[in-house]
């Protein structure tokens, strides 16, 4: 089991908490706005170095309080793990793994992963694509943390190529072009590993997006992901040379990886705007556990599955499917109400404001 032990301070509405948690399923039970997500949210950070809420600092730290503690013991490849993030409002964060000072936060990330559900993952399908392109970057970063890398050092330039675009104010000096070209170059390097890392994933996620799909709809449906390169046709070289008046014009880069998608067909149609809702909701299930699936089979354990008060955006037929293919692995499933039928755990969290009640 992934999970074994998950200490909090001063985390959200959380004073103090201390649980141990067992293999398999633990269901967590509370109205809303008492803390089910909070503690979700807590492993997903340990995780990632982020809040699945795209939360900042100051919001996770509890109303008063200058900082907050996420320890977590983990177990990492048959052997025991500390990680422990303090996260400061004021002042740099610091990250301790088995009670050593790492340099970075993404020093956190291989220990162990998380597989995320929430009713916000109907905005996979529904949204622009920004959403599906995190989709697929947290993808990478989980199946080798060495791909955390390569994404911030193409936002790192990204940022260096737009301040520099903007600075020109439209005119291109021998200056100006000479710096361009340099941002150009790492451009092309980053740009181009990350968009084929992309298009590899996604050619291992087509079939089994496309079995799961099959197995919550129960009926047989075609569907594709194909990713959309914002350069088609041509090499992202000649693409930023075509753009450069553009850029140059607008002051902000047009083209590269932070400008693809992820298309997602159902029956041969986008499913963002030819999908019913039902069907966008088993479409973004579908893609959670298919990610589940390759990661796995990529590090050769199970990632932890949080399940997000999902059931409460779920038809009964959906929910049941959904029970049948969970694959067998620690699993925290939240809800504010009475779960499906099929849901037996012995492990049952009661949250109150903050504190595990029973």
């Amino acid at each position: 089991m992934p999970v074994q032990r998950l200490w909090l301070t001063d985390f959200r509405n959380y004073q103090s908490l201390d649980i141990s948690l067992p293999d398999g399923l633990t269901v967590i039970i509370g109205n809303n706005g008492q803390g089910k997500t909070n503690l979700l949210e807590s492993i997903s950070w340990l995780s990632k170095g982020s809040s699945f809420r795209g939360s900042p600092t100051e919001a996770l730290v509890r109303n008063g309080k200058e900082k907050t503690i996420i320890r977590a013991e983990v177990s990492a490849h048959n052997r025991k793990v500390l990680l422990e993030a303090e996260l400061n409002i004021n002042g740099k964060n610091r990250i301790l793994i088995n009670s050593n000072k790492a340099k970075r936060v993404r020093d956190l990330l291989g220990y162990f992963q998380t597989t995320l559900f929430s009713p916000d993952d109907l905005e996979l399908i529904k949204s622009g694509p920004t959403t599906r392109r995190k989709y697929l970057d947290e993808l990478l970063v989980d199946s080798h943390p060495k791909n955390y890398e390569l994404i911030t050092d193409l936002e790192k330039v990204l940022r260096q190529r737009n301040t520099l675009l903007k600075q020109s104010k439209g005119v291109l000096s021998s200056e100006i072009l000479s710096t361009l070209l340099v941002w150009d170059t790492k451009l092309i390097q980053l740009g181009e590993r990350l968009s084929d890392a992309r298009k590899h994933l996604i050619e291992t996620l087509n079939n089994p997006f496309a079995e799961t799909m099959f197995a919550l709809q129960g009926k047989e449906s075609k569907t594709e992901l194909k990713y959309i390169s914002s350069w088609e046709g041509k090499s992202l070289a000649e693409a930023l040379e075509d753009v450069r008046e553009t850029d140059l014009r607008r002051g902000i880069t047009t083209i590269g990886p932070h400008r693809d998608d992820l298309l997602i067909t159902l029956n041969n149609m986008p499913s963002r705007t030819h999908a019913s809702q039902g069907e966008q909701r088993s479409l973004a299930l579908a893609l959670r556990l298919a990610g589940h699936q390759i990661i796995t089979e990529k590090i050769n354990l199970n990632p932890v599955i949080l399940l997000d008060d999902v059931f409460s955006e779920l038809d009964e037929k959906r929910s049941k499917k959904l029970i049948e293919i969970l694959p067998n692995c620690q699993t925290l499933i939240s809800s504010a109400g009475e779960l499906p039928n099929g849901i037996n755990s012995p492990s049952v969290l009661r949250i109150l404001e903050g504190e595990v009640v029973i």
